[in-house]
Formats: C-alpha cells, sequence, structure tokens
C-alpha cells in the first residue's frame, strides 16, 4: 500500500480512490492478453516480422490460447469484485450529458457533470467488450475448421482480419489518450486520483465520492471485500 493510500481517509477530498485493486488486475491482465494478441497477430500476418521471429507454430498457438483467455479477467472480476460490477453497470448507461460531452469543445472544463466514465470511455468499454466477443467467436470457427462449412470460416477469417486492424487503431488511440494524462494514468496505476483532477474531468462522481456517508461506505465495502481492498 502507498504512502497515498494510507493517508487518503484522513484527508477526504483530497485524494479520491478511483479503481479498487481488483479493477486495477482486471485492466491489467486483459491489456497484458491484448497486447500479446496483436504482437503475435501482426507477426503472423506480416511476411517479414514471421522471418525475422520464426517459429510460427508456437506464435500461433500463443496467439490462441490467449485469444480463449482474453474473457476470463472480465469474467472473474465480474464474480469477483462488486466495484467492477458496479463500474460497467455505470458505463452501460448513456446520459444526455454523455451526448452534450461528445458535442461540446469545452468537454474537459467541468462544464458537464461528467460521472465516472465519460462518453469516450463508455463508448471504448462498448467496443472492447463487443469485439472480444466477435473474435473469440471468429476465432473458434477459424481454429475448429471441422465445425462449419469453408464459406462460414472465409466469412469469419475476413471479420476476424479486419476487426483486429480496427482493434489496434483503438488500442493506439487509447494509449495516446492516456499519454496525454498522466493523472488518469496514475489513478489506473494506483488506484488514487487527486480532488481537483476529477472535479474537472469527473465532476459529477467527484462531488459524489467527497461525500462523508459516501467515504465511509466506501471504507467499510473495502473493509468487507478482499478482492477490491485498494
Amino acid at each position: 500500500m502507498t504512502n497515498a493510500s494510507r493517508t487518503a481517509p484522513q484527508r477526504p477530498g483530497s485524494i479520491l480512490r478511483r479503481f479498487t485493486t481488483g479493477e486495477r488486475w482486471v485492466h491489467r491482465s486483459l491489456a497484458t492478453l491484448m497486447a500479446i494478441l496483436l504482437i503475435t497477430a501482426a507477426i503472423l500476418y506480416f511476411g517479414p516480422l514471421s522471418v525475422i521471429v520464426g517459429r510460427r507454430h508456437l506464435v500461433e498457438q500463443i496467439h490462441v490460447f490467449s485469444g480463449f483467455l482474453l474473457p476470463a479477467p472480465i469474467v472473474l472480476g465480474w464474480i469477483w469484485s462488486a466495484a467492477l460490477r458496479l463500474d460497467i453497470a455505470e458505463m452501460n448507461r448513456f446520459t444526455a450529458h454523455d451526448w452534450e460531452w461528445l458535442r461540446s469543445r469545452d468537454r474537459r472544463s467541468g462544464r458537464i457533470p461528467v460521472g465516472k466514465f465519460n462518453a469516450g470511455q463508455k463508448l471504448n468499454g462498448a467496443f472492447v467488450i463487443g469485439a472480444i466477443l466477435v473474435m473469440l467467436g471468429t476465432g473458434i470457427v477459424m481454429y475448429y475448421t471441422h465445425l462449419l462449412p469453408l464459406a462460414w470460416r472465409t466469412g469469419a477469417t475476413f471479420v476476424h482480419d479486419w476487426l483486429a486492424f480496427g482493434i489496434g487503431i483503438v488500442v493506439a488511440g487509447h494509449l495516446w489518450f492516456a499519454a496525454k494524462d498522466p493523472l488518469a494514468r496514475a489513478g489506473m496505476r494506483t488506484g488514487l486520483v487527486p480532488a481537483e483532477w476529477a472535479k474537472r474531468e469527473h465532476s459529477a462522481w467527484a462531488s459524489a465520492e467527497t461525500k462523508p456517508a459516501k467515504l465511509a461506505g466506501a471504507i467499510s465495502r473495502s473493509e468487507r471485500a478482499p478482492g477490491d481492498n485498494p
């Protein structure tokens, strides 16, 4: 536990807990598997990389195994972490403020009462979940060649390849936005963010989190749920 996490309860409002340990491990596990899949896909589909790396069969097996594991962090996190379930429910709600956030040029000024996740993060989350399901389904069709006719396997390969390209673009954009916001990265790394940042980027969530009753409830929940401890 970091010094900042020890001092957070004594200085409510200056530091806010944004993500629990369980949530952060889900993110890290998912990011690791996604990185392995993108790297191995690049090796498999780009001839010069295939020649440099070699061991094509091993790379293919790593790709397939990682693909089958990809939903596991989310499923285990859903079972283990109450905080993650609440976050998924929050990301599944698109409000009028989210539409306003998307249309506004001053979306990061703090004028719009953004909840824990802004509209861009909600759209990214929806894309990731949908992409995982489609990639898993098409990957199964491609791997178990005896399940369906050739035409289906050909279609699955087409969807799998082009969606992989789209995922690469979305991941690059995600990393670009993360690189521009070191406090957001720190929040995912440590679970804690400065209240000033939260009020500017997620004002509605920050207001709710700084209420005394909310802070007391968060501490109580963390004591009851080992998987969600900071």
